[in-house]
Protein backbone atom coordinates (compact mmCIF):
# COMPACT_ATOMS: atom_id res chain seq x y z
CA UNK A 1 0.00 0.00 0.00
CA UNK A 2 1.78 3.58 -0.37
CA UNK A 3 2.06 6.33 1.52
CA UNK A 4 -1.05 8.09 0.10
CA UNK A 5 -3.58 5.10 0.55
CA UNK A 6 -2.39 4.73 4.04
CA UNK A 7 -2.91 8.08 4.97
CA UNK A 8 -6.33 8.34 2.64
CA UNK A 9 -7.58 5.14 4.99
CA UNK A 10 -6.21 6.83 8.24
CA UNK A 11 -7.62 10.05 7.69
CA UNK A 12 -11.53 8.78 8.28
CA UNK A 13 -12.76 10.98 11.31
CA UNK A 14 -11.55 9.88 14.37
CA UNK A 15 -14.65 10.68 17.45
CA UNK A 16 -12.72 11.15 19.92
CA UNK A 17 -8.88 11.75 21.18
CA UNK A 18 -8.33 8.09 22.64
CA UNK A 19 -9.21 6.83 19.03
CA UNK A 20 -6.56 9.60 17.27
CA UNK A 21 -3.73 8.02 19.79
CA UNK A 22 -5.06 4.48 19.03
CA UNK A 23 -5.18 4.46 15.32
CA UNK A 24 -2.07 7.27 14.80
CA UNK A 25 0.11 6.49 17.75
CA UNK A 26 3.02 4.48 15.23
CA UNK A 27 2.53 7.08 12.60
CA UNK A 28 3.51 10.10 15.43
CA UNK A 29 6.56 8.03 16.22
CA UNK A 30 7.66 7.52 12.93
CA UNK A 31 7.41 11.01 12.36
CA UNK A 32 9.51 11.80 15.46
CA UNK A 33 12.32 8.97 14.73
CA UNK A 34 12.47 10.45 11.37
CA UNK A 35 13.32 14.14 12.71
CA UNK A 36 15.38 13.01 15.52
CA UNK A 37 17.17 9.92 14.22
CA UNK A 38 17.07 7.83 17.36
CA UNK A 39 14.19 5.71 19.69
CA UNK A 40 14.83 7.56 23.00
CA UNK A 41 14.47 11.04 21.29
CA UNK A 42 11.47 9.84 19.12
CA UNK A 43 9.39 8.30 21.99
CA UNK A 44 9.82 11.70 23.73
CA UNK A 45 9.01 14.13 20.58
CA UNK A 46 6.21 11.62 20.28
CA UNK A 47 4.85 12.07 23.53
CA UNK A 48 5.14 15.76 23.37
CA UNK A 49 3.08 16.03 20.40
CA UNK A 50 0.52 13.72 21.37
CA UNK A 51 0.56 15.98 24.76
CA UNK A 52 0.13 19.34 22.39
CA UNK A 53 -2.29 17.56 20.45
CA UNK A 54 -4.57 16.70 23.42
CA UNK A 55 -4.47 20.18 24.53
CA UNK A 56 -5.65 21.26 21.11
CA UNK A 57 -8.08 18.55 20.45
CA UNK A 58 -11.05 21.10 20.99
CA UNK A 59 -9.82 23.50 18.72
CA UNK A 60 -9.38 20.82 15.82
CA UNK A 61 -11.77 21.63 12.83
CA UNK A 62 -11.19 19.33 10.51
CA UNK A 63 -10.37 21.68 7.87
CA UNK A 64 -7.19 19.58 7.33
CA UNK A 65 -6.71 16.02 7.35
CA UNK A 66 -6.00 14.24 10.93
CA UNK A 67 -2.40 13.31 9.71
CA UNK A 68 -1.22 16.84 7.73
CA UNK A 69 -2.82 18.43 11.95
CA UNK A 70 -0.41 15.61 13.65
CA UNK A 71 2.31 15.50 11.32
CA UNK A 72 2.68 19.10 11.84
CA UNK A 73 2.20 19.33 15.70
CA UNK A 74 5.53 16.25 15.62
CA UNK A 75 7.59 18.07 13.40
CA UNK A 76 6.78 21.09 15.89
CA UNK A 77 7.35 19.13 18.96
CA UNK A 78 10.90 17.83 17.57
CA UNK A 79 11.93 21.62 16.33
CA UNK A 80 11.77 22.87 19.48
CA UNK A 81 13.21 19.75 21.06
CA UNK A 82 16.19 19.82 18.28
CA UNK A 83 15.83 24.04 19.28
CA UNK A 84 16.44 23.00 23.15
CA UNK A 85 19.54 20.61 22.48
CA UNK A 86 21.25 23.12 20.12
CA UNK A 87 22.59 20.69 18.24
CA UNK A 88 26.27 22.23 17.28
CA UNK A 89 27.44 19.79 14.25
CA UNK A 90 25.24 20.87 11.51
CA UNK A 91 25.66 21.07 8.00
CA UNK A 92 26.16 25.12 7.14
CA UNK A 93 24.79 26.78 3.79
CA UNK A 94 27.84 28.90 3.61
CA UNK A 95 30.19 29.43 0.32
CA UNK A 96 28.30 27.35 -1.66
CA UNK A 97 28.49 29.23 -4.71
CA UNK A 98 31.38 26.84 -6.31
CA UNK A 99 30.44 24.02 -4.77
CA UNK A 100 30.99 20.89 -7.61
CA UNK A 101 27.93 18.59 -6.34
CA UNK A 102 28.35 15.01 -7.30
CA UNK A 103 25.53 13.16 -9.79
CA UNK A 104 23.15 10.82 -8.14
CA UNK A 105 22.92 8.95 -10.99
CA UNK A 106 21.79 5.16 -10.16
CA UNK A 107 24.50 2.69 -10.87
CA UNK A 108 24.68 -0.73 -9.96
CA UNK A 109 26.32 -0.85 -6.07
CA UNK A 110 27.38 -3.88 -3.88
CA UNK A 111 24.77 -3.97 -0.86
CA UNK A 112 27.69 -3.34 1.76
CA UNK A 113 27.91 0.18 -0.45
CA UNK A 114 24.49 0.98 -0.39
CA UNK A 115 23.87 -0.02 3.62
CA UNK A 116 26.83 2.24 4.25
CA UNK A 117 25.23 5.39 1.82
CA UNK A 118 21.79 4.46 3.58
CA UNK A 119 24.35 5.16 7.22
CA UNK A 120 25.48 8.16 5.73
CA UNK A 121 22.32 9.56 4.08
CA UNK A 122 20.60 9.10 7.45
CA UNK A 123 23.81 10.76 9.18
CA UNK A 124 23.41 13.22 6.56
CA UNK A 125 19.68 14.12 7.68
CA UNK A 126 20.41 14.64 11.07
CA UNK A 127 23.05 17.21 10.92
CA UNK A 128 20.47 19.37 8.64
CA UNK A 129 19.27 22.43 10.60
CA UNK A 130 16.45 21.81 11.47
CA UNK A 131 13.66 23.44 8.92
CA UNK A 132 15.46 21.92 6.23
CA UNK A 133 15.66 18.41 8.02
CA UNK A 134 11.90 19.20 8.45
CA UNK A 135 11.48 19.49 4.78
CA UNK A 136 13.20 16.61 3.86
CA UNK A 137 11.59 14.49 6.01
CA UNK A 138 8.18 15.59 5.34
CA UNK A 139 9.00 15.28 1.29
CA UNK A 140 11.94 12.93 0.62
CA UNK A 141 11.46 10.47 3.26
CA UNK A 142 7.73 10.34 4.82
CA UNK A 143 6.06 10.91 1.08
CA UNK A 144 4.21 13.93 1.55
CA UNK A 145 3.51 15.99 -1.88
CA UNK A 146 4.60 19.56 -1.57
CA UNK A 147 1.24 20.70 -0.68
CA UNK A 148 0.72 18.65 1.66
CA UNK A 149 4.19 19.17 3.71
CA UNK A 150 4.47 23.35 3.46
CA UNK A 151 0.72 23.10 4.86
CA UNK A 152 2.28 20.40 8.03
CA UNK A 153 5.04 22.68 8.30
CA UNK A 154 3.16 26.10 7.49
CA UNK A 155 4.99 27.12 4.90
CA UNK A 156 4.55 28.14 1.52
CA UNK A 157 5.32 25.72 -0.96
CA UNK A 158 7.89 27.98 -2.59
CA UNK A 159 9.37 28.02 1.06
CA UNK A 160 9.20 24.43 1.21
CA UNK A 161 11.06 23.85 -2.27
CA UNK A 162 13.66 26.62 -1.29
CA UNK A 163 14.39 24.31 1.46
CA UNK A 164 14.45 21.35 -0.26
CA UNK A 165 16.92 22.29 -2.17
CA UNK A 166 19.23 23.91 0.37
CA UNK A 167 18.82 20.40 2.08
CA UNK A 168 19.82 18.01 -0.78
CA UNK A 169 22.46 20.33 -2.11
CA UNK A 170 24.18 20.31 1.34
CA UNK A 171 23.31 16.19 1.34
CA UNK A 172 25.06 15.92 -1.67
CA UNK A 173 28.04 17.61 -0.66
CA UNK A 174 28.19 15.14 2.43
CA UNK A 175 27.89 11.89 0.08
CA UNK A 176 30.47 13.28 -2.32
CA UNK A 177 32.58 10.43 -1.48
CA UNK A 178 29.84 8.02 -2.12
CA UNK A 179 28.91 9.61 -5.59
CA UNK A 180 30.31 9.32 -8.93
CA UNK A 181 32.04 12.88 -10.00
CA UNK A 182 31.18 13.67 -13.97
Amino acid sequence: MSNQQERQQQDSAPTSFDEIVETYSNFVYNVAYKMMGNPHDAEEVAQDAFLSAFRAFDRFRGESRVTTWLYRIAVNAALMRLRREKRRNSLRWVGMENLDVPSWDASPEPSAMISEMGEKIQEGIAMLQPELRAAVVLRDVAGLSSREAAEALDITVSSLKSRLHRARVLLRQHLAEYAPRR
